[in-house]
């Protein structure tokens, strides 16, 4: 695919990743660095916990959704960062073995009125398990280049 710029996309585009298995080092590794609660990094213990069992620390699973997006290459270079996101919801627990993909849907697209260079895209995220249940759901502000304009030569 070809990487796209703001003018590209319209309301209603929609981009769904490839999948990602969640192994059970993955997320004692993480876990053990960003978020050491001991249902993420303990499996005997996190069998004990409310959750019945070892889960993916929320925020590796962002992470790993925002990486599956941008590995569908929707905006590549033409990326200039995010000013944030809203109405983060983790939704359902994420286990070692689960198989995750991200589905991106265009919500609103807005010009900058003050650089003219870029524009911001709405969108919300959703990550699904193999199951097809959203773990997961996001709505993120996305940063991308306007299409520059062909120079006149007169």
């Amino acid at each position: 695919m070809t990487v796209r710029f703001f003018e590209d996309f319209q309301v209603g585009d929609e981009v769904t990743s490839r999948g990602q298995t969640i192994t059970e080092s993955s997320i004692i590794d993480y876990a053990t660095q960003y978020d050491p609660q001991f249902f993420h990094t303990d499996v005997e213990a996190a069998a004990g916990s409310p959750y019945g069992g070892l889960i993916a620390s929320g925020w590796q699973t962002v992470a790993i959704g925002f990486r599956l997006f941008i590995d569908t290459n929707q905006i590549g270079e033409n990326s200039l960062g995010s000013p944030g996101c809203d109405e983060l919801r983790w939704l359902k627990p994420v286990r070692p073995g689960d198989t995750l993909h991200t589905v991106a849907r265009i919500l609103e697209l807005r010009p900058s009125s003050s650089r003219p260079d870029r524009g911001t895209i709405v969108t919300s995220f959703r990550m699904i398990n193999q199951r097809g249940e959203d773990v997961l759901t996001l709505k993120g502000s996305l940063l991308v280049k306007r299409r520059p304009n062909p120079v006149s030569v007169a």
